[in-house]
């Protein structure tokens, strides 16, 4: 697999990230079948990329840009979609989150 393939599922993995993640909320603690269903699938399938992405990116830069593009995806969908707080502080630091992702990526190599 290429790099850019590699880095491809990474992200899409990432994605999935928010999706599951966002998926526990409407699961109410995987008290509901359907929303906890699909929250199952999508969780299993984003590991599934991140494992496949590992084989190429190294490990820890890969989970910390998993990681860094979930909690970043989730921080933005808890504010659109669950109105939480927009304070400059913590949009500061979500913004972070998003050059730490970035410079992860351009300094792996």
């Amino acid at each position: 697999m290429s790099e850019t393939m590699a880095w491809s599922l990474l992200v899409v993995s990432g994605i999935l990230e928010v999706c599951w993640a966002t998926g526990l909320k409407y699961s109410e603690g995987f008290t509901k079948l359907i929303p906890s269903a699909i929250t199952l699938i999508i969780l299993a399938i984003g590991m599934y990329l991140l494992a496949r992405a590992t084989q190429v990116i190294p490990m820890g830069t890969a989970y910390a840009v998993w990681v860094g593009i979930g909690a970043f995806g989730t921080a933005m969908v808890g504010i659109v979609l669950f109105q939480e707080s927009v304070s400059p502080m913590r949009l500061l630091f979500i913004g972070m989150l998003l050059v730490s992702i970035v410079g992860l990526k351009m300094t792996s190599h």
